[in-house]
């Protein structure tokens, strides 16, 4: 069992409401006619439900089975719909270029080497439509999150592994300012903000 399935498998919808801020973020996607989206690294569900209630056309992406039955559970219960797809972000993602209106992924890039992480940012520029949109989330040191809290292993520049916790051994890597601008060169980023979570959030469109 990975540990994302322990996790989930121990604690089921970890979050079950949205993040704070995805209100505003869902405002401007009607504003600019997105219609469909993807929750990159979906986990239990909270974002598909939102999503689907808005009248989207939701489809989410998760390496955790057992977040996916959870999700296709919790949306049946809803009575909502979304197309859910079993699949690590670390590997092509198993969509046609320009497929995707707009992506958004919360507290999930960052948990990988750098080298992964660059190929998961290339991905989602691939999968999205000229001009689509991204909401992208992820943690940052001294934001005043538990984070700040843990015992952590430095294993690069920038990312550490927990030593112990829920997501002990998974990696998180920090992202400087610096760094977002360069990873993130093929969008024009709108946003790069701390949320109302203490953790750093960017709003940006595909050039």
């Amino acid at each position: 069992m990975s540990e994302w399935d322990q996790i989930f498998s121990e604690k089921g919808k970890v979050f079950t409401e949205p993040h704070p801020d995805i209100e505003r973020i869902i405002k401007f996607f009607k504003e600019k006619g997105v219609r469909r989206v993807l929750d990159l690294g979906c986990g239990t569900g909270r974002h598909l439900i939102y999503l689907s209630k808005k009248g989207f056309e939701v489809f989410g992406l998760d390496a955790s089975p057992k977040a996916l039955e959870i999700s296709e559970k919790w949306l049946n219960e809803e009575k909502e719909k979304a197309i859910l797809q079993l699949h690590r972000i670390e590997h092509e993602f198993p969509y046609e270029n320009g497929f995707f209106d707009a992506i958004i992924s919360i507290q999930v890039i960052h948990h990988n080497l750098m080298k992964d992480i660059i190929f998961t940012i290339n991905e989602i520029e691939r999968i999205l439509k000229s001009k689509g949109i991204i909401y992208i989330t992820f943690p940052r040191l001294g934001g005043g999150s538990k984070i700040d809290n843990w015992e952590l292993k430095e294993i690069e520049k920038g990312t550490y592994i927990p030593q112990a916790g829920r997501e002990k051994g998974l990696p998180h890597h920090f992202f400087t300012i610096e760094e977002i601008n360069e990873v993130f060169k093929s969008f024009n980023l709108l946003e790069i903000y701390d949320d109302r979570t203490n953790h750093r959030a960017i709003l940006g469109i595909k050039k």
